[in-house]
């Protein structure tokens, strides 16, 4: 593989320019990094990685390099682009094995996220960078969030995960706590009342969207974001609809093909696909089949009843009268993004969410209570992984200073 990597370091251009760093929503430093690589510097390539992206070694992997680094790379126009997403990986993962520098020096103060997920992740490593004591609070069994139960492991396996935890967090002296939902038995007053100073939730969105059509509760109907949780509990037949044709119904429907299901069908109501182009063809490639234009009108026993659509340049849709149609299905799963859970909005005083359940946060990630900051899908809705740590990023500067600033005036006060 190193072979093959260097062949695509070579083939970058050094742009004084880069459109590839542009068209990378975190500004991975993408020139720099290869110019390090070729200069036989890997480990000063990979930890510039790092320290602009903690989590690199995900992106590599996951990222919509297809319009972004890859997509905005200038060979790309007559050509094929420098594929850095190879490039990326290769660097990170190799390097992440040679990380085991131990926690920074404790600046004494407290930090709580909550949710492990790439915003919670990004936030606890960069304090943790401040020398902050953080504790992640996870209401799952195991890191990662959406990023191990709601990406397929053909994509992301878990080792990668795991190894991060490891490296990122355990050698970091980051606790973990595991199975534990604020809101519940702890809630956010707790924790203050224990001396965090400043709280993340990053708990993403984890409420799956329904159509609210009839035939929605039957037991062969299941929601996209449930069965990524956990593929193996279904049961799904040998014919299963997929309605919604975005990036995570590609997941599902390739982890449902991967599963032993033979005939699957992504309906979409619009005329082409919401997925990136790299996903669809994965998908069409394994055997998925994709119908347009289709509306769900009601889910039976037997499959789902679609109507056909015309949809104009505005993006309105109109219906085909007479053009209702039963498509026979053993399984039904729904895949139309997600929304926000809202058990720490309903048990948190001075924490406010728009109609959506979102939570209202600032650019810099303050709530509308002094102290509780939020950043990822939680604020914005279901977004990409790398957008995610980018605002994130901003965001763990933010809480910096709001603690530092408390700390200022505490010592002010002793005076």
């Amino acid at each position: 593989m190193a072979l093959h990597v260097m062949d695509e370091a070579n083939r970058c251009l050094g742009c004084k320019v880069p459109q590839c760093q542009k068209g990378c929503p975190i500004s991975t430093p993408i020139p720099q990094v290869i110019r390090l690589l070729k200069e036989g510097h890997l480990d000063e390539a990979g930890r510039v990685l790092f320290e602009n992206n903690p989590l690199t070694t995900v992106c590599s992997l996951v990222c919509n390099h297809e319009n972004q680094c890859e997509g905005h790379c200038v060979l790309g126009r007559k050509g094929a682009p420098v594929h850095f997403s190879t490039i990326e990986n290769y660097i990170s993962s190799t390097y992440a094995n040679k990380m085991t520098q131990g926690p920074a020096p404790s600046n004494g103060m407290r930090a709580a996220i909550i949710g492990s997920g790439p915003a919670g992740l990004t936030i606890a490593v960069i304090l943790a960078r401040y020398g902050y004591n953080v504790t992640i609070f996870e209401g799952k069994d195991r890191i990662g969030g959406v990023l191990r139960y709601g990406i397929p492991e053909f994509r992301l396996p878990k080792s990668v995960l795991d190894d991060f935890k490891y490296r990122h967090l355990d050698l970091k002296g980051i606790k973990f706590r595991p199975n534990t939902h604020i809101g519940g038995a702890i809630g956010i007053d707790d924790l203050f009342r224990d001396g965090y100073k400043a709280i993340f939730v990053g708990t993403g969105v984890w409420k799956p969207n329904a159509l609210h059509i009839k035939g929605e509760t039957l037991g062969h109907v299941h929601f996209g974001i449930n069965y990524l949780n956990n593929p193996d509990s279904y049961e799904l037949g040998d014919r299963v609809i997929v309605i919604g044709a975005g990036n995570a119904a590609m997941d599902v429907a390739r982890t449902a093909i991967r599963k032993g299901v033979r005939q699957l069908t992504c309906f979409s109501i619009t005329k082409k696909v919401a997925a990136s182009h790299h996903e669809f063809s994965y998908a069409q490639l394994e055997g998925v089949r994709f119908e347009y234009n289709k509306a769900p009108v009601e889910i039976t026993d037997e499959g789902v009843i679609f109507k056909d659509v015309i949809e104009d340049e505005n993006g309105h849709f109109t219906d085909v009268s007479g053009s209702q149609q039963l498509y026979p299905a053993d399984s039904v799963i729904i895949s139309i993004s997600q929304g926000p859970q809202n058990r720490i909005v309903n048990t948190t005083q001075g924490l406010a969410a728009d109609a959506r359940g979102l939570l209202v946060a600032d650019e810099t990630g303050h709530t509308t209570r002094p102290g509780i900051f939020a950043s990822g899908d939680v604020v914005n809705g279901a977004r990409t992984v790398v957008e995610a740590v980018a605002h994130s990023k901003i965001v763990a500067e933010s809480m910096h200073q709001y603690m530092q600033s408390l700390a200022s005036t505490e010592e002010a006060a002793k005076q």
